[in-house]
């Protein structure tokens, strides 16, 4: 035999029989020495007593003069002549020559651990890579059971069952586990492959393990999942406060046991671009999470300034324009957390005291930075590696680029309604024909604002005109549209145009609006409008409508409906006619004009009948019946603006109004002054007499004169006195300027020197004339 290889027999005792002179020269025993001795007895370790054979397995045998041999064992066993066992024949090797083997030098050199265990448990063979991952010398691993090093744990145990479940079933496991090693705290995560080792007989004498490292892919996995609902978490919302929560929300508990967003004021305060002062960066914060609860770490509150200093991670975060990552051991972090970079109100630091690795991320869109975003941990092993550090610059671009879309959207917002509130009537004109009571709900919603407005406009003859419209779209487009068809409308009813003529030129502005350059229609404009007027002589309103939902009515005796509108295409459309309709109200009428946001988007007819119920409810004001229509018709999340406008009608009787037909000749011009002189003694206005009768004489004589009868004089006594003059003539009257030896052409001047105001209006048989002089003070 070798010197590099030896043979010893056992019997069934393990009692050695036979000693080769190879087996001395490894061991420095003598056969006389050895033989009758137990074969355990020459190891160093213990080994229980029994009767069965050493398993194949590198052993420490203890040499002659006692230092350890380690030796690599195969046993085979021994018949009698009858084939019962008679022993086993142990042939030995130093344990260095089964490693120069092939077989030994891939299972020493595998990038994987692989160990081989008996089928009691116990260690055979361990390579490399799994005595770093156990802590542990392979000379230390051999021959102990697989509980005694690992220990007793409920991972420990379950691994042990597989183990024995392989040697059982003859069949390979496969697990992927999730546990940390003997030698760390940190969670690892294992493929692991077990698979029975049989003889040549096919008996399972033993089983072999394989652990791959999978830790690197399973962060990869982690941070593909918490990307993944970054874009689902973050950002629902246009709101820069929420979006915030949001991060800290994903990163804590988890990424992080404290995270913090503080963001520069500007952002929060204007929505405007943040301005860096010189004097350090004031960060306001909107949100912080903790895996601890009620947050007890942070000395700055939600809401709070955190005047970062210069020297603090976040400021020089903010002043780099990237990442920072600082640990315990650092000299910097160590003096800012110990509490001079604590708040400036001197109670404490910005994160927990107990932080030993932080990460500081700046919140950056479209080149501009708008605030930090800082996580920190406490009780979690692990530092922050710079894979962590990419993870956080990663949710942190996609956070700072939802927080810029809401600061802008909350710009646009504001702009927006600031535009719309400076066209929307802020104080309703003085007028008599009736009692307005309106609100204006702004969209909420991520659209922005709309482009619905309402104006009440007094017209001529104590009459007024009401108007609601809604411009399609949202933001400051639909603002500026809106803004430009509020003007519109009240330049056309200053003209006195009836409501169906209104909308019709309206309906030609918006084409034109929506024309460009080219002359190519973009269609990109459409609106909808109502205009209704109400003449409290009369009683009458006419209503006109473009696409708009028909007005709602009250009468005195509580009953409600719908008007009958004959509603017209949308204006944008072209080349439909508007219709108008009439109806006479009795006094004390309301009328509810408002836009579709009010319905929402649910059934038209419940929405209308929740409507007529909501204005037929008791309430002691116009302005708390607006808010008792809002309160019961509203939908809970509008989505679109809303405005509503009531008017409650009022009448003039007969004591308020006189008229007198003139008969088309001069010199009823002046009778005519003496019936106006009479009427004004009646109603006590003999103060203004004296102009009313040249105002009269003017308007009558040109009527006369120039005018087609018949002709009809009509006095108003509201809140002013109004003069009107009717003919069948169509042509409208004009000032000019007379020239020195002229004779006539001074007649409209002198009215409009001497009245408020004056002007003339079509109707349908012709042309009235009219003039208001302020009422003398009581």
């Amino acid at each position: 035999m070798e010197e590099a290889s030896a043979a010893v027999t056992v019997d069934t005792r393990s009692i050695v029989t036979c000693w080769s002179e190879g087996a001395r020269r490894l061991t420095g025993h003598p056969a006389e020495d050895a033989v009758g001795r137990p074969v355990r007895e020459l190891l160093t370790e213990h080994v229980p007593a029994g009767s069965g054979p050493l398993p194949p397995r590198t052993v420490e045998v203890r040499h002659r003069d006692g230092h350890p041999v380690l030796l690599r064992l195969a046993a085979q066993p021994l018949l009698d002549a009858r084939g019962a066992p008679a022993g086993h024949v142990i042939t030995v090797e130093p344990s260095e020559a089964g490693d120069a083997s092939l077989a030994g030098l891939v299972l020493r050199q595998a990038p994987l651990g692989m160990s081989l265990l008996d089928t009691e448990q116990r260690y055979l063979r361990v390579n490399d890579v799994a005595c770093r991952m156990l802590g542990t010398p392979e000379s230390d691993l051999v021959g102990r059971g697989y509980l005694d090093i690992m220990g007793e744990s409920e991972a420990s145990r379950g691994f042990s069952r597989h183990l024995r479940r392989v040697v059982e079933t003859g069949e390979p496991v496969h697990l992927e586990d999730f546990t940390r090693l003997p030698t760390g705290t940190r969670l690892h995560a294992w493929h692991i492959e077990m698979w029975p080792v049989r003889d040549t007989s096919g008996t399972v004498i033993g089983t072999a393990v394989a652990a791959l490292d999978s830790n690197t892919q399973l962060r990869a996995r982690e941070r593909l999942v918490m990307l993944n609902e970054a874009a689902a978490r973050i950002g629902t919302t246009l709101d820069v406060v929420r979006t915030a929560e949001e991060l800290v929300e994903l990163l804590a508990p988890g990424f992080a046991d404290f995270a913090a967003v503080d963001l520069l004021d500007e952002v929060i305060a204007t929505g405007g671009p943040p301005d860096r002062r010189p004097d350090g960066f004031p960060l306001r914060r909107v949100a912080h999470r903790s895996a601890t609860e009620g947050t007890p770490e942070s000395a700055v509150r939600i809401g709070e300034i955190d005047g970062h200093l210069a020297d603090s991670v976040p400021a020089r975060d903010l002043r780099e324009g990237r990442a920072v990552l600082r640990g315990a051991g650092d000299p910097d972090f160590d003096r800012w957390l110990s509490g001079r970079g604590a708040s400036p109100r001197e109670e404490g630091p910005t994160v927990p005291a107990d932080t030993h690795s932080l990460l500081s991320v700046p919140l950056r869109a479209r080149g501009t930075t708008l605030g930090v975003v800082v996580a920190a941990r406490t009780t979690h092993p692990d530092a922050y590696t710079a894979d962590d550090t990419l993870l956080a610059e990663e949710l942190a671009s996609r956070a700072a680029v939802c927080v810029d879309n809401a600061r802008r959207f909350v710009r646009e917002r504001t702009t927006a309604l600031a535009l719309q509130r400076s066209l929307l009537p802020k104080g309703l004109p003085g007028q008599a024909a009736v009692e307005v009571a309106h609100r204006y709900l702004p969209s909420a919603s991520a659209a922005g604002i709309g482009g619905d407005w309402f104006d009440v406009i007094p017209l001529a003859g104590s009459r007024v005109g009401l108007v609601v419209g809604d411009v399609v779209g949202h933001g400051i487009p639909s603002t500026a549209a809106m803004g430009r068809l509020f003007t519109a409308v009240r330049t056309l009813a200053d003209v006195d145009l009836p409501p169906d003529e209104l909308l019709t030129h309206l309906d030609d502005l918006v084409l034109h609006l929506a024309t460009d350059e080219s002359g190519e229609d973009v269609a990109e404009l459409g609106a909808t409008c109502l205009y209704a007027v109400y003449d409290p002589v009369s009683r009458l309103l006419t209503v006109a409508a473009a696409g708009h939902p028909p007005p709602a009515v009250v009468l005195p005796d509580g009953t409600s409906r719908l008007l009958p509108v004959n509603t017209g295409p949308p204006l944008g459309v072209g080349g439909l006619p508007f219709e108008a309709t009439e109806l006479r109200l009795p006094e004390g009428s309301v009328v509810a004009l408002y836009t579709d946001g009010l319905m929402g988007h649910r059934d038209l007819d419940h929405a209308t009948e929740e409507l007529r119920r909501a204005l037929t409810a008791p309430a002691d004001s116009l302005d708390a019946l607006c808010d008792s229509v809002l309160k019961a018709v509203l939908p809970e999340e509008p989505d679109d603006d809303v405005a509503l406008l009531l008017a409650r009608t009022r009448a003039l009787g007969a004591d308020r109004v006189a008229t007198r037909e003139v008969r088309p000749d001069p010199e009823e011009v002046a009778a005519v002054r003496e019936w106006t002189s009479a009427m004004l003694s009646a109603w006590e206005l003999d103060e203004i007499a004296f102009v009313t009768e040249l105002v009269v004489s003017e308007l009558v004589t040109n009527a006369i004169r120039y005018g087609v009868p018949p002709v009809q004089l009509r006095l108003i006594r509201d809140r002013t006195l109004i003069c009107e003059v009717s003919d069948a003539s169509s042509t409208s009257p004009h000032l000019r300027r007379a020239h020195v030896y002229d004779e006539g052409g001074r007649g409209l001047l002198l009215v409009a020197q001497l009245t408020q105001r004056w002007g003339s209006r079509q109707t349908d048989h012709g042309k009235t004339i009219w003039a208001e002089q302020p009422l003398p003070r009581r």
